[in-house]
């Protein structure tokens, strides 16, 4: 009698499995971690719970600490926290790094930028990886098959101690996306369409694999881009299986995978896809076609519409918190309902975060500025994602075009995705931002925050108001 074939692995299922050191119970593994990484904000109370202890870092070299979301971005050469309570953070990270040999990129390194564009850009991130950062946007590392997420303080100091976590399993969802992206959009507009259909909890408790012949055209910093931003449906982590794409990414970027061990690593990472009767608990299909530029119209990233589409009527809305929220979103962001987003005038553009400021990013923008020049009243800032980033940009002419443009070239950071530093908006103003959260507040009290992409952004710069960029070959530069 011929048995019932078991299921396969879903990918998802596969990194877990590969990475667990005991099952605790049904739900809870102990689950070794391959790449820890730190920043200045997340890590002070981890390390003083493990020095009360007693304890030290057994294997520092699997961590890695940046300094980003507090440090100042000024186009000064050598950079100084005038914040005392930054600079006090700033400064216990590099004790602490040093008293455990734990390797840093400081305030003024070459190459300190933001934690999710420096790991995957110096080879880092490597396919079938389990990466954790007290950072919700380390999901960003399933674009080259690595299993990240983000954790909370006193999940670091186990980290630190033991380079392991507990870890609650996740479920799997299928995101598979077929055809092709429109001219004009891109893989932020793809994911913020994602987010807008499934809602700010439709992934929750769930990792996300996103797959079809869309997200395969993608290049790998556009995955990052959709992998990035997967948490903010609620993903507890993103993954795409990786292709030739992924793998010259990274060998490109990881000169230690050599002889033997390259071989070995290919060989490792051919397996590492979802098999052909893996279940998922939930699958969703769209076609890329039906893509088009987004922008956010409220205070959550699913709260987002096509560039040509109008604003919502909460009254519409069956759902009574969902009408709460978008009647209270609309007050903050001072829109009406049924009202067009084209044409809305815009005092700020930030250019930058870890979704959208790797240098295919910068590459976007500066063919949409071209010749022209950012419009009366508005001030258009460009922050690197890293100072690798930042080098090449200067190297290819990109950022003296986006000078001469009127745009502010900065010093990398995580700089206004979040009122951590000085560079934050004054109450009412309005802002384009490349970046991954539009909440109230989220880039100063009182602003109001519009999520879109970076030739979007670029188009609101030298046009003074949000604009569909698709529009823009009818401009005179």
């Amino acid at each position: 009698m011929t048995q019932p074939s078991l299921p396969g692995q879903t990918l998802y299922q596969k990194l877990v499995a590969s990475h667990t050191v005991a099952a605790l119970d049904e739900q809870n593994v102990l689950l070794f971690c391959d790449l820890h990484l730190m920043n200045e904000y997340t890590s002070p109370q981890a390390f003083a719970g493990l020095h009360e202890a007693g304890r030290g870092v057994p294997v520092p070299g699997q961590n890695v600490a940046v300094v980003s979301h507090i440090i100042p971005t000024h186009p000064v050469r050598h950079r100084i926290i005038q914040d005392p309570p930054s600079a006090l953070q700033a400064s216990n990270l590099k004790a602490n790094c040093d008293r455990h040999h734990i390797p840093l990129f400081d305030t003024n390194d070459p190459l300190q930028g933001i934690e999710h564009v420096v790991a995957p850009e110096h080879g880092m991130v490597r396919p079938g990886m389990v990466i954790i950062c007290g950072d919700s946007h380390t999901t960003t590392y399933g674009a080259l098959g690595a299993l990240g997420f983000g954790i909370g303080t006193s999940e670091v100091e186990h980290v630190l101690a033991t380079q392991t976590l507990v870890y609650r399993m996740a479920k799997d969802m299928r995101i598979r996306v077929d055809g092709r992206l429109p001219l004009g959009t891109t893989a932020k507009d793809l994911i913020l369409m994602v987010i807008s259909r499934i809602g700010a909890q439709g992934a929750r408790g769930y990792a996300v694999e996103f797959c079809g012949s869309a997200i395969s055209a993608l290049s790998v910093e556009a995955r990052f881009t959709l992998c990035n931003m997967a948490v903010e449906a609620g993903a507890r982590g993103a993954l795409i299986a990786p292709d030739d794409k992924a793998v010259d990414y990274v060998l490109a970027r990881a000169p230690d995978i050599a002889g033997d061990l390259r071989d070995r690593a290919l060989a490792h990472w051919a397996t590492l896809h979802s098999d052909a009767n893996a279940v998922f608990e939930v699958e969703h299909r769209l076609d890329a076609s039906e893509v088009a530029p987004f922008v956010t119209w409220g205070t959550s990233p699913d709260q987002a519409m096509a560039i040509n589409a109008t604003v919502p009527q909460p009254a519409s809305m069956l759902d009574a918190v969902q009408r709460s929220s978008a009647e209270q979103a609309l007050r903050y962001t001072a829109l009406g309902a049924g009202q067009a987003l084209q044409g809305v005038p815009v005092q700020h553009v930030f250019i930058g975060s870890c979704t959208n400021a790797r240098i295919e990013d910068l590459r976007e923008v500066v063919k949409v500025v071209g010749a022209r020049h950012v419009a009366p009243g508005v001030r258009a800032m460009v922050v690197p994602g890293s100072g690798a980033v930042k080098a090449q940009a200067e190297a290819e002419g990109i950022a003296g075009i986006l000078q001469a443009a009127g745009f502010e070239w900065r010093q990398p950071g995580c700089s206004m995705c979040l009122a951590m530093n000085d560079d934050v908006l004054a109450p009412g103003q309005r802002c384009v931002s490349t970046t991954n959260r539009n909440f109230e507040g989220r880039q100063g009290r009182g602003a109001i925050t519009h999520l879109m992409s970076p030739a979007m952004a670029a188009a609101a710069a030298v046009t003074g108001y949000i604009t569909d960029v698709r529009t823009l070959e009818t401009l005179h530069a």
